[in-house]
């Protein structure tokens, strides 16, 4: 039998209280959700989540430095003095693996804290979707799928992931946001050509576009790349591969 499920466009969409004993999953495709992903599975230790620059600096600065990286954005673009961008593509394997990564983005980091109160936070991407599913329905307590946004709008990628996902896991009485979020993917995934193109239109892959990032749209938009899921702890405020 599938979970429960809820989607919420924005994390201040979220009715308060309603993350309790739930699973849920953040989801910023383009491009934190999308980056972990890749990073974890590319053998990095951990992910160090901060909501702000100094937080990254102060995290990184309790590791030796030739264990940690410094990971993110601001505006889409490097942050003066960090290692990487928060393009997936940077976290290769030669870079990243054994290596903790404090990691600070406009969107996706914030959206994570914004889930503290959840029983189990996930990190959900096209990139893992498969592996995603699989323990949502292993796990059976509802789920809410969070869309980070992007500069607090509502953007299309977030939503095409959070309605395919509800999709699968077939919700027996939906609610508006929930639903809508189906018949998006529905509509806009009919074939790979529409579906490519709603993420590259979005309001987040327009901005990464205007800024020559056409292969980090590419790369998320692939499906089931990988099949691990980053699970955070909130003691630890640390993301790692879900065991």
């Amino acid at each position: 039998m599938s979970p429960n499920v809820s989607v919420h466009m924005l994390p201040a969409l979220m009715p308060e209280g309603c993350l309790e004993g739930s699973v849920a999953v953040i989801i910023d495709i383009l491009r934190a959700s999308t980056t972990i992903v890749h990073a974890l599975a590319h053998g990095a230790t951990s992910v160090i989540p901060c909501a702000l620059v100094e937080e990254a600096r102060t995290a990184a600065s309790q590791y030796e430095r030739g264990h940690i990286l410094l990971g993110g954005e601001r505006s889409g673009q490097l942050i003066e003095g960090f290692d990487l961008d928060n393009s997936p593509l940077a976290y290769t394997p030669e870079v990243v693996s054994g290596r903790t990564i404090a990691f600070t983005t406009t969107n996706g980091t914030r959206a994570l804290r914004a889930c503290e109160q959840a029983g189990r936070v996930l990190i959900g991407a096209f990139v893992n979707k498969s592996a995603l599913l699989r323990v949502l329905k292993e796990d059976g307590r509802p789920v809410h799928l969070v869309c980070a946004g992007t500069d607090g709008h509502l953007t299309a990628e977030d939503i095409l992931f959070a309605g395919a996902i509800a999709a699968e896991l077939n919700p027996q009485s939906p609610d508006v946001q929930t639903q809508m979020a189906i018949d998006y993917d529905r509509s806009h995934s009919k074939d790979d050509q529409t579906f490519r193109e709603t993420i590259r239109t979005s309001r987040g892959g327009q901005n990464l576009l205007r800024l020559g990032l056409d292969a980090d749209v590419a790369r998320a938009s692939e499906s089931d790349l990988f099949g691990i899921v980053p699970e955070w702890s909130r003691e630890t405020n640390m993301i790692t591969i879900k065991n």
